[in-house]
């Protein structure tokens, strides 16, 4: 059966028509194995198999007028009233908020929560809303269309539902592990990001969301997504809690072949820190939701990249195996690294990836973007993998994502707390300083090893540094010239590292 965008409600119906004409006991009767559930994973991988062998239609715009003008802050202030609860009054540790189109999202998604043998759509109308300032201009039983939502769980204190998780615009979605606040956010897939003819941004079109059981731990929730380029069916598992966790599961089918994509893709925003202040005149010390990436490679060797605002758009490669972990890491932890009380960079979120299976061999490529404003995230991180996605055969893959402080490294293993850069004494040269944590401050039979692409090293130096009960490492680079130099500082006993290798791309301003 062919399932056309505009036949996917009653095709949906069907399959819950279906599940339910032989309920549990008739199939016990007649000695069969029960039925499956009423929806699950492959009932969205039905729908995005036949939609990807259909002609893709840009979704429609269905932004009332008076939603359109609202701008970010008004936007902000619109509230879902809880009383409207969507589980209605069943207990549980978990509530859904919907959210209205309006402001920059402006593409309407259907959303639908299943409850056991039964599923039905989630309708919003003004009477569930509070719009301070803002008062509709329709009736308060008018459907409003919706363009995400939210999902609240007791996170810091069971007198207080806290948002956790959110899922708004084309396929971005971002979370938060107790004692955050909201920063950076994942997508669904990436296409063509940085590409000459111009990034695509596929969008979850559709969800279905379990009510969870009155004890559950997690959530269950499934997405379809869809492009000019792909369909794709994601199940997302999501644990709050300390380090909230995500076990997605993801079924892609191309419309086209696509060689460049990106598989758990991460989103952030640098604009600036004491490694490269640039000419900014700024009362802060850093401006970042995240300032690093980090990764496990799949031979265990743990690399520290810090981040970088160029002048010119940046794009870096690492490995050649799908790796252990990576993530975009926030690692400056105090309000005085940054000086930001409203913002409070300092309690934003890492997001660290964990291949599961369909990974294979390929790469981690760290996009950076230039950027004048915090408002733009600049910083994109995925896993590329070798083989592309080729047009009739779906691709399988699999991996956790978690939200948290920062990803463990092993037990007396050195990570990178900070790295800073400035002129040298004659100002001919580059000074960089790297202090390393959680190693010790002894350097008895430590070596440090600094290498340049371009460019000279000298002056190696490694020293302890007692206040951070580390120690630092630090040399002078001579660009002799060049544009580029990709610098790589690593700090070993007995040729074994004791803490994380440090890379850094310097470039010419």
């Amino acid at each position: 059966m062919r399932i056309m965008r505009g036949s996917l409600a009653r095709s949906l119906g069907a399959l819950t028509l279906l599940a339910l004409l032989s309920p549990p006991s008739i199939a016990a009767a007649r000695g069969r194995r029960a039925p499956p559930p009423v929806f699950s994973f492959d009932s969205v991988v039905a729908i995005a198999q036949q939609l990807a062998s259909s002609q893709y239609t840009l979704p429609p715009e269905r932004v009332p007028a008076w939603l359109g003008r609202l701008d970010a802050e008004q936007y902000r202030r619109i509230e879902f009233d809880p009383r409207a609860n969507v589980w209605g009054r069943a207990p549980g540790a978990f509530r859904l908020t919907p959210l209205l189109v309006g402001f920059n999202f402006r593409t309407a998604v259907n959303l639908s929560v299943i409850d056991r043998d039964r599923m039905r759509t989630v309708a919003a109308t003004p009477s569930m809303f509070r719009f301070p300032g803002v008062p509709p201009p329709i009736r308060p039983d008018r459907a409003l269309p919706l363009s995400g939502f939210r999902v609240q769980a007791h996170l810091s204190s069971r007198r207080r539902w806290d948002d956790f998780l959110q899922f708004q615009g084309a396929s971005y979605f971002r979370a938060i592990a107790r004692g955050e606040v909201f920063g950076l956010s994942a997508r669904g897939l990436a296409i063509d990001t940085a590409e000459p003819a111009g990034e695509e941004f596929p969008a979850f079109t559709r969800f279905w969301i379990e009510q969870p059981r009155p004890r559950a731990r997690s959530i269950v929730i499934y997405a379809l997504l869809e492009s000019r380029s792909a369909t794709g069916a994601y199940r997302f598992v999501v644990t709050p809690g300390l380090v909230t966790t995500m076990d997605v599961e993801v079924t892609l089918f191309p419309r086209r072949t696509i060689r460049a994509y990106g598989i758990a893709p991460l989103t952030s925003m640098f604009l600036f820190d004491a490694s490269d202040r640039g000419l900014r005149d700024d009362y802060r010390a850093a401006v970042a939701d995240s300032d690093g990436l980090e990764i496990t490679t799949n031979v265990g060797e743990h690399v520290w990249r810090p981040l970088a605002n160029p002048a010119k758009l940046q794009i870096s490669s690492f490995t050649t195996e799908a790796p252990r972990g990576f993530g975009l890491v926030q690692r400056a932890r105090q309000l005085c690294d940054y000086e930001d009380l409203r913002a409070h960079y300092e309690l934003r979120p890492s997001a660290w990836v964990e291949p599961e299976r369909g990974f294979g061999q390929g790469a981690v490529e760290l996009i950076e973007i230039p950027s004048a404003r915090a408002t733009n995230d600049n910083i994109v991180a995925f896993f590329q993998p070798r083989e592309p996605l080729r047009r009739g055969h779906a691709a399988h893959f699999e991996y956790r994502l978690s939200w948290l402080a920062d990803p463990p490294l092993p037990k007396g293993f050195g990570e990178v707390v900070a790295t800073r850069s400035g002129a040298s004494a004659d100002g001919k040269r580059r000074f960089f300083a790297i202090d390393f944590a959680g190693a010790g401050d002894r350097i008895a039979g430590l070596h440090v090893a600094v290498s340049a692409s371009t460019g000279t090293v000298s002056d190696v130096r490694l020293v302890p540094n007692p206040a951070i009960r580390g120690f630092r490492a630090s040399f002078e680079f001579a660009p002799r010239r060049r544009e580029l130099s990709e610098l790589r500082l690593q700090v070993t006993r007995a040729g074994r590292p004791v803490a994380e290798t440090w890379l850094y791309r310097w470039t010419a301003r």
